[in-house]
C-alpha cells in the first residue's frame, strides 16, 4: 500500500514538473530490519517507512534520484556527512549548488511539505529568503551550520 495517496501523488508530481529544474539526489542513511532478534540491539524506528516514502517521492520525478545506504552493512557510509547509526533515519538533499540539507527522522506530517519545498530549492539553487537576509548571509566570513527543528505543537 502506498504512503502517498494517488490524489496527493498527482499534486506532488505537478509541483515537481513546475519547480524542479536541475537534478536532486537524496542520500538516505538507514538500516534494514534484521531477520534475527539480537538482544540489546535497537532496531531503527521508521527506517523502513522513510525509505518507502522517499522512494515514492523520487518516483514522481525524473529529476530526483534516491540512493539508499544501509549503515548496518556499511557503517562508514555516512561518515563524510557526519551521520552515524544513532542518527537514522537520516537523509541528505544535494544538487549542483553549494551546500547540502540534512534531515533526521521521517518527513511525515508537517515535515513532508518542508521536504517538497526543499527539493525545489535544492533543484533551483534558489530560496525564498528576503534580499535583506541574503545580503546578511553574503557578509559572513565563514561557513555557518544552521539547525532548524520542526515538530507539531
Amino acid at each position: 500500500m502506498a504512503l502517498i495517496s494517488p490524489a496527493d501523488a498527482s499534486k506532488v508530481a505537478d509541483f515537481f514538473r513546475e519547480r524542479l529544474v536541475n537534478p536532486v539526489t537524496i542520500d538516505l542513511f538507514t538500516e534494514k530490519k534484521s531477520m534475527l532478534f539480537v538482544p540489546g540491539r535497537r532496531e531503527c524506528e521508521y527506517c523502513e517507512e522513510t525509505e518507502k516514502l522517499l522512494g515514492e517521492v523520487a518516483a514522481l520525478s525524473d529529476q530526483i534520484r534516491l540512493n539508499v545506504h544501509d549503515l548496518r552493512n556499511d557503517p562508514d557510509a555516512g561518515e563524510s556527512f557526519g551521520i552515524n547509526a544513532d542518527m537514522i533515519p537520516a537523509f541528505i538533499l544535494g544538487g549542483s549548488a553549494r551546500g547540502t540539507l540534512r534531515f533526521f527522522g521521517i518527513p511525515a506530517g508537517y515535515e513532508f511539505a518542508s521536504l517538497l519545498q526543499d527539493l525545489g530549492d535544492v533543484s533551483t539553487a534558489e530560496t525564498s529568503l528576503s534580499d535583506a537576509a541574503k545580503a546578511s548571509l553574503d557578509g559572513l566570513s565563514a561557513d555557518v551550520h544552521i539547525r532548524v527543528f520542526v515538530t507539531p505543537t
